[in-house]
């Protein structure tokens, strides 16, 4: 019965992002632009009406009838708007009824239109305006508004040549990392209990189902084949149907969070010996029905079976994966869930070959026993990691920094007792002796007991505000400390400086009161004053004169925090930010509501914008075409870019690749000053 509700549980789940992702509405419009050279450039509309919906073209109705498609750009976009818009498509005609049978020309298939813009040398400009459409669903006509906006530069830059190489190299560099995250976090999830117990098993049935040594060999090799497949093809149904902001939402969802942390705290308590967790006795039964060595569609059914039922453990690896791919282009997700079910399947494959290798991993007691006890303290770990997300996102408070750190190093402090043998559990088996009978600890067990012990003493002064920078991607962020004895010492020292009470002419007001407890520490440590809103830092930067540095971020962004402890805690990168910008950090899984007037679907995310996180998931998607957090991204006052792209997480880069681009950001400004 349990195995059943299992089930239904992660049907639902896909159901729910398959339905979400079917939400459509009655014209898809996506938007793109093409640079013909020498400042001419094209803003390309595409539409597609849902089925059952005939979108009118533009073509004009003879008489009073406006019922056709129309474009309206606004005062300022109008002088950079050339020529006609040109429509392409398969039309169809038929006489329309409600309209005096006028014969109407529509669509009910993909239509393009491709409007003209023209700049100036040096020019930089926002296309604005709406589409007014009209379209017939059923027997009523309606009509539709659909706004666009779109950045046109026309800049004397390096040879094209030179930019798409420098493009390609990072582009490259970045799907090999992604590929080897993906590895990395497959294997991980192999040693996952809901994983890790399915090994034996599927093993013993291809050595001992096949005919010959041969063929077992062959037949593990494609259920690990389709293991790889049936994850590549997750990804390609995110990176083709899946709303763009859906796995993020997901992975920063509370409900998600609280059952993850649910999930762990079970695995945790089943490794350290509370109790087994065992595969229904009906599992192999239902294989040995439905799946079968002599076919590949057998073969391919257990590996589906398998991924169903390691999704509870597999489940966070995959969000989190898929919510990083989504920064790096169209084809990230594919790369990434590659990579994941090769290393997923790896393991499979290698105990197949080499079945020997299993017969010593499976051994009770010992060694094994004890890894499982170290792996369970961990899951207790990283259980806490899941529960901080929820009580971020709703706020709870709960389980503040100092909390946080206390529960982590009592883990990692009984951890070490464990590995000295100062703690024993149900399953232990006798420590070894000595040649004197005498119970001895092994050296490789006191290394690890001191790497444990050592991290609970490192943990320690976190409780007074020191950043940890180490963990602070994990630990939740310095705003949430009640007691900040760093923090508190520097801001008395800030209070009265200059640039703070500069800074502090134009106060951030807006979602204050809920976003401040984010703010990374090195901004507490540092006075850095910041803003939560995108108007309202925009019309600081334009008051104050300065750049704004829009930092898109996350609540539960780990690589934020990453960054944020790395980078942001240099003194000179803090006095940059304090003194020459302002910050602005906008979280893209802050679920505060909407007001019902600016809600709207948006074609840049193929999803309905309703949260304030949302709304800045688009604002990125405008500026920049990613999604993925950290970004930096510099516009002066009037929003418009000062250097292309963002400014991402990179490990291999440090803080003076940072002060680096923040001086070229500044004397890009400054240039943009001396000629508006």
């Amino acid at each position: 019965m349990i195995k059943h509700k299992l089930f239904l549980i992660i049907s639902l789940f896909f159901l729910s992002l398959i339905s979400t992702a079917q939400d459509q509405q009655p014209v898809q419009f996506s938007f793109d632009k093409q640079n013909n050279g020498n400042g001419e450039f094209v803003l390309i509309i595409k539409a597609m009406p849902a089925r059952g919906v005939r979108l009118f073209s533009i073509q004009k109705i003879p008489g009073d009838l406006a019922v056709n498609t129309s474009f309206i750009f606004d005062s300022t976009s109008k002088k950079y708007v050339k020529d006609s818009v040109a429509e392409t498509g398969i039309p169809q005609t038929a006489p329309e009824p409600a309209l005096n049978n006028t014969v109407i020309r529509f669509y009910t298939d993909a239509v393009q239109w491709q409007q003209k813009i023209k700049l100036a040398a040096g020019d930089s400009i926002r296309i604005k305006g709406s589409i007014n459409y009209y379209y017939k669903k059923g027997e009523s006509i309606d009509s539709g508004e659909e706004k666009l906006s779109m950045q046109f530069q026309f800049k004397r830059e390096e040879p094209k040549e030179m930019v798409a190489n420098s493009s390609g190299s990072l582009q490259a560099k970045s799907m090999w990392a992604l590929l080897l995250a993906g590895i990395f976090a497959g294997l991980i999830g192999f040693l996952t209990p809901c994983v890790y117990a399915l090994v034996p098993i599927t093993i013993s049935f291809f050595t001992k189902r096949s005919k010959t040594k041969a063929q077992g060999k062959k037949n593990a090799l494609l259920y690990a084949i389709s293991i790889i497949l049936i994850y590549t093809l997750v990804g390609a149904l995110v990176a083709t149907v899946l709303p763009k902001n859906a796995l993020n939402n997901l992975s920063t969802n509370w409900i998600f969070n609280v059952f993850l942390f649910l999930l762990f705290i079970i695995f945790g308590a089943s490794f350290l010996g509370a109790f087994e967790i065992n595969l229904p006795a009906s599992w192999s039964n239902t294989i040995d029905s439905k799946a079968g060595v002599g076919s590949y569609s057998g073969i391919f059914f257990m590996a589906l079976t398998l991924v169903i039922v390691s999704f509870s453990c597999t489940g966070n690896f995959v969000a989190s994966l898929l919510g990083l791919s989504t920064a790096a282009g169209k084809i990230a997700p594919v790369i990434g869930m590659f990579g994941f079910g090769f290393g997923l399947a790896l393991p499979f494959a290698v105990f197949a070959f080499f079945p020997s290798l299993l017969s010593s991993l499976g051994k009770s007691g010992g060694w094994q026993n004890a890894l499982k006890v170290v792996l369970g303290f961990l899951e207790l770990a990283l259980a806490l990691k899941f529960l901080s997300n929820a009580d971020l996102d709703k706020g709870w408070r709960i389980l503040d920094r100092e909390v946080f750190i206390v529960l982590w190093i009592v883990i990692f402090v009984l951890l070490g007792m464990y590995l000295l043998g100062k703690i024993r559990f149900k399953n232990d088996s006798e420590s070894p002796r000595n040649d004197f009978g005498l119970p001895f600890v092994s050296v490789s067990r006191l290394f690890l007991a001191i790497l444990s012990l050592s991290f609970a003493v490192y943990l320690v002064p976190g409780l007074w505000g020191a950043p940890l920078k180490a963990v602070s991607a994990f630990v939740p962020p310095m705003g949430t400390q009640d007691f900040n004895v760093i923090g508190n010492r520097n801001n008395a020292e800030l209070s009265i400086s200059p640039e703070n009470k500069v800074s502090l002419a134009n106060p951030p007001r807006k979602y204050v009161a809920d976003l401040k407890k984010y703010e990374p520490g090195a901004a507490i440590n540092n006075g850095l004053v910041i803003y939560y809103d995108y108007d309202e830092a925009l019309a600081a930067s334009k008051a104050l004169n300065k750049p704004l540095m829009i930092d898109f971020t996350g609540i539960q962004c780990v690589n934020c925090r990453e960054f944020e402890s790395k980078i942001w805690i240099d003194p000179e990168v803090g006095r940059l930010m304090k003194n020459d910008f302002v910050v602005a950090s906008l979280f893209s899984d802050y679920n505060a509501e909407l007001p019902d007037e600016e809600k709207r679907f948006s074609p840049l995310l193929n999803a309905k914008i309703e949260t304030i996180g949302d709304k800045y998931e688009d604002l990125q998607q405008q500026l920049i075409k990613a999604s993925g957090q950290p970004n930096y991204v510099f516009v002066n006052g009037e929003g418009k870019l000062l250097i292309e792209g963002g400014y991402g997480y990179d490990a291999t880069k440090g803080a003076n690749e940072f002060i680096a681009h923040l001086a070229k950001v500044k004397e890009l400004y400054n240039k943009s000053l001396l000629n508006p």
